[in-house]
């Protein structure tokens, strides 16, 4: 199993949800409002400066589903490319 957490613009929710759904990972736990700065967009701060917000998924998935949250994360990237769209995986041992 992996842990994938999935940061994007709060402007790109809707997609973001609706891609994952389609590619059948209808399991998630969302996080909104995050701020954040990232290398590919502008700072997400939820200031007058640099307004915006981020908002985070967190999706667990068997080793056999890993091939299909990748490639929902690089269709989103290159289909919202200011979305700032950026996945980490991580080790998960177990869900209790």
């Amino acid at each position: 199993m992996k842990m994938f957490m999935v940061v994007y613009s709060q402007a790109a929710d809707y997609d973001v949800i609706a891609q994952f759904k389609k590619a059948g990972i209808k399991r998630y736990t969302k996080m909104e409002q995050a701020h954040g700065e990232g290398d590919d967009t502008e700072p997400k701060l939820g200031t007058h400066t640099w307004p915006g917000k981020n908002n985070v998924l967190f999706v667990a998935v068997p080793s056999e589903e890993i091939e299909t949250v990748r490639d929902v994360v690089k269709s989103l990237k290159e289909n919202h490319p200011r979305a700032g769209v950026k996945a980490f995986m991580l080790p998960m041992e177990e869900s209790v």
